[in-house]
């Protein structure tokens, strides 16, 4: 999977953010993107995603054992920056007035 992809990274890039806003939203983009998939292969929506089925979907997903070399943590901190970025991503739901899998990489970049 991808980070991001070409026009998502001009975008951010494009917008008037600070470095740290910057990173930020790469990483919300991102994020959104993974919780996507994890609510789509558990029939649930993103709000509702439990940590377990984040390590879960890691640990079985064949894109990450093709591109990154696990050890005894890259599990934990990933759950955990997914985690995280469920807090931006509920702010921006919120702002929007829409559920999280709706919100937009134009919505992200603000």
């Amino acid at each position: 999977m991808e980070f991001l992809t070409q026009d998502e990274a001009i975008q951010v890039d494009a917008a008037l953010l600070s470095s740290k806003d910057k990173f930020s939203t790469r990483l919300a983009i991102y994020a959104l993107r993974c919780l996507k998939q994890i609510s789509q292969s558990e029939d649930i929506i993103i709000e509702d995603i439990k940590p377990e089925q984040v390590q879960n979907w890691v640990r079985n997903d064949s894109s990450f054992q093709e591109n990154i070399e696990f050890d005894a943590n890259f599990d934990s901190f990933f759950t955990q920056l997914l985690m995280a970025s469920l807090n931006p991503l509920k702010k921006a739901s919120e702002a929007e007035n829409i559920p999280i899998q709706n919100l937009t990489v134009k919505q992200l970049i603000h």
